[in-house]
């Protein structure tokens, strides 16, 4: 079932002799469910087409449509709302609140939100994300990839239809980087979310569903994997 489409996406940076174009006419669709990386290059416009997807960079022109929504129609209120409770967004950087626990940092987007935390929810993903004994801690107190795992728990809180992730194991080691990606793909199971993950490591890459290459702003390749749904 068509979950993501991307119909003709330009975006253009400076103008001029400067300018730079990061997308360059691409069009690619995605089903509900699936797991995706893009893979590329660096500065061949994969980071920027994550962004796009998450509603945060905003295209020069196209579409995109997400679990039904033209993300671009919306006015900024509404586009904020929908990046808080449609997409969790993780970066290579974990951005936590410093002088916020882990389950602060975890349930700040719900805060925000002003609504109710999920205990149950929050209970089940300091879990899965074994914080369970980490839980007060700040944090300064936490090793990278335990500070990982908060920002996974803090993109998942609000039980967004799509993960997207952008080089979330770019930081860490590879023991580090190798849960990371381990606990990304159990959620994505057990949640059935549909999953994008930007690498430029062919290892991740391989374990997908699905591989779309870019280059220069456009896709380039896109593959199934082997006996992949």
């Amino acid at each position: 079932m068509e979950f993501l489409k991307i119909e003709d996406l330009c975006k253009v940076y400076g103008k001029g002799e400067s300018q730079v174009t990061a997308l360059d006419h691409v069009s690619v669709e995605i089903e509900k469910g699936e797991f995706a990386a893009i893979i590329g290059s660096s500065g061949s416009g994969k980071s920027t087409l994550l962004h796009a997807i998450a509603g945060v960079d905003v295209p020069t022109s196209g579409k995109i449509w997400l679990n039904g929504q033209d993300v671009y129609a919306q006015s900024s209120e509404k586009l904020a709302i929908f990046r808080r409770r449609q997409v969790g967004l993780i970066y290579q950087f974990h951005n936590l609140i410093p002088t916020l626990n882990v389950v602060e940092n975890i349930t700040l987007p719900v805060l925000m939100d002003r609504r109710a935390v999920n205990t149950k929810r929050l209970n089940e993903l300091l879990e899965l994300l074994g914080l369970e004994e980490r839980k007060n801690h700040l944090p300064n107190q936490l090793s990278g990839g335990q500070q990982q795992r908060v920002a996974i728990g803090r993109a998942l809180m609000n039980a967004p239809a799509v993960m997207l992730a952008d080089e979330p194991t770019g930081s860490l080691d590879s023991r580090n980087g190798h849960e990371i990606i381990q606990l990304l793909k159990a959620s994505h199971e057990r949640y059935h979310q549909t999953l994008i993950i930007v690498t430029h490591d062919e290892s991740i890459a391989l374990q997908a569903d699905r591989i779309l290459c870019v280059s220069d702003g456009r896709i380039v390749r896109d593959e199934r994997q082997a006996g992949r749904v």
